[in-house]
């Protein structure tokens, strides 16, 4: 069952937090109440004392296994966040909550040390921010992120990042130590080319023109880097994707990908909502074409299928894709990445003197 529209509060991606499947008491905000007399909370921020930062993601959709996550919600705000569910295991909502209750893992950077300096690590590839954006704004005062870098460079630990935030350009200098090592690489993702339909869909994010510049700074300074159109948008982004292709490889982009729009657990409510909001009369069509791609609902959690979709538009968009990527000129083959390089510091050295 949809939500009921509600009222918008600035510079966050909603509103409102559905209830949390795991709680059954809930708050609901007064519908009534004049939009003056909605609060607009500020971001709080909690320490994460986990014990391991290391995840172990057994997806067959990802090429990779391991991810870190510095941070638990993100501010950015993004209304299709598929990571949004995720803060229901907290006691949170999927909604507001997510955006404006961040738990920071203060001792992330130790943790990642002791984790790699293990024997059973064999330095295999790390996803840095498969759910949440490791650059959200915190990260400029707090700098866990560049902490975790320091400890990967130090190690030459292979790792890959997704981020829609400029300020990934701050580590150019560990992200290029790994680089010589052919032991990194960055993906800029980047929605939309509009200004105002980023605002709307991705409030506290950096704007296009920002990461188009982050795009174009990384690869200068020789650091693999692409862009990952995610999430494409029936209805409403798909048809920016020759214009974000060619942007994107102007600026200096080499490779490219692209996923489908998720709307896993209370996110359908949530996005069908900001629909209302924003495009209200556009709602009807972009909620039928998402339909479309997923088998009749609005959701599809099956491997093979979640990140794509099927029918029609699903080979509309693949078909685009591939013909718009090849007439910007993106190269055929994605660049390396290797593990090789991979040491413990200090290990080896006193292996010699045993």
């Amino acid at each position: 069952m949809e939500l009921q529209p509600h009222l918008m509060i600035k510079g966050r991606g909603t509103a409102i937090n559905p209830a949390n499947r795991f709680v059954p008491i809930h708050y609901d905000v007064d519908d009534a109440l004049p939009q003056e007399d909605l609060p607009s909370p500020r971001t709080r921020f909690f320490v994460d004392h986990s014990r391991s930062v290391i995840s172990r993601n057994d997806s067959p959709d990802l090429h990779f296994r391991y991810t870190l996550n510095p941070y638990r919600g993100c501010e950015h705000g993004c209304i299709y966040c598929y990571a949004r569910p995720t803060h229901e295991y907290y006691g949170l909502s999927s909604g507001l909550d997510f955006e404006t209750q961040i738990m920071v893992k203060a001792d992330v950077a130790r943790l990642l040390r002791k984790e790699l300096m293990k024997p059973s690590w064999k330095g295999e590839l790390i996803n840095l921010a498969g759910n949440t954006d490791c650059y959200q704004p915190i990260e400029r005062k707090l700098q866990l992120t560049r902490q975790c870098l320091e400890v990967m460079a130090e190690f030459r630990q292979t790792v890959e990042i997704v981020t829609k935030n400029h300020l990934v350009v701050r580590d150019i200098d560990l992200l290029s130590e790994l680089a010589r090592h052919q032991a990194t690489s960055v993906s800029i993702s980047i929605t939309t080319l509009d200004d105002a339909l980023a605002g709307k869909l991705e409030p506290r994010a950096t704007r296009p023109p920002g990461r188009l510049d982050a795009v174009r700074e990384l690869s200068q300074a020789g650091i693999p880097v692409g862009i990952l159109m995610a999430p494409v948008i029936p209805g409403l982004n798909d048809h920016e994707m020759p214009e974000i292709l060619a942007a994107a490889r102007q600026a200096g982009a080499a490779f490219a990908g692209w996923i489908v729009l998720r709307l896993p657990y209370d996110i359908k409510d949530l996005f069908a909502d900001w629909l209302q909001q924003h495009f209200p009369n556009s709602k009807d069509k972009v909620l039928n074409r998402i339909r479309d791609l997923r088998d009749g609902r609005l959701n599809d959690p099956n491997f093979g299928t979640r990140m794509r979709g099927e029918g029609i538009w699903a080979n509309l968009f693949q078909q685009q894709f591939r013909i718009h990527k090849k007439r910007a000129g993106y190269p055929e083959s994605v660049p390396p990445i290797s593990t090789s390089a991979f040491r413990r510091p200090g290990y080896q050295q006193q292996l010699m003197f045993e």
